[in-house]
């Protein structure tokens, strides 16, 4: 019977280390502290696409998959005006910028902005930004991206 015990706690011992993956390493962003930042993380989802949500070991971040998939990042630096492409995704601008193989996608017109690091080949971008759209909506807009046809009928200047 003592066998039979100590066979158990040691399977259950390891089932439950097994469960256990340690908390993602992201670096806090510079203004992680913002209070503005809370509302949007604890309205974060618990999965994108088939990527469940992982503790991370910094204010303001979230991690998605294991390995990390998605990485998230509140209170980074606000980006202004830009020429770089710039999507609107449920109501949420994000500007995209094309690395190989990370993608960063920012929020645009939303202070404190709010960084996501993605691989493409390994996740949608279009998941992600659906995804995470109700929760950094909880930053509210105070500007928005311009398109091109919204610059084609500008005044001409005197």
């Amino acid at each position: 019977m003592t066998k039979m015990r100590t066979a158990l706690a040691a399977a259950f011992i390891i089932s439950s280390l097994a469960g256990c993956s340690p908390a993602v390493d992201v670096t806090a962003a510079k203004d992680a502290a913002d209070p503005a930042c809370a509302p949007m993380m604890v309205a974060l989802p618990d999965a994108i696409g088939d990527a469940r949500l992982r503790k991370t070991n910094s204010q303001a971040t979230a991690a998605w998959g294991d390995p990390s998939l998605v990485i998230l990042r509140c209170g980074v630096n606000v980006p202004g005006p830009t020429t770089d492409r710039c999507v609107t995704v449920n109501g949420i601008d994000w500007v995209i910028k094309e690395g190989d193989p990370v993608w960063t996608l920012t929020t645009y017109g939303r202070e404190p902005a709010t960084e996501i690091l993605m691989d493409p080949d390994k996740i949608s971008s279009a998941t992600v930004l659906a995804d995470l759209a109700t929760a950094a909506g909880k930053v509210p807009a105070i500007r928005n991206c311009v398109g091109q046809e919204e610059l084609q009928d500008l005044p001409q200047s005197q």
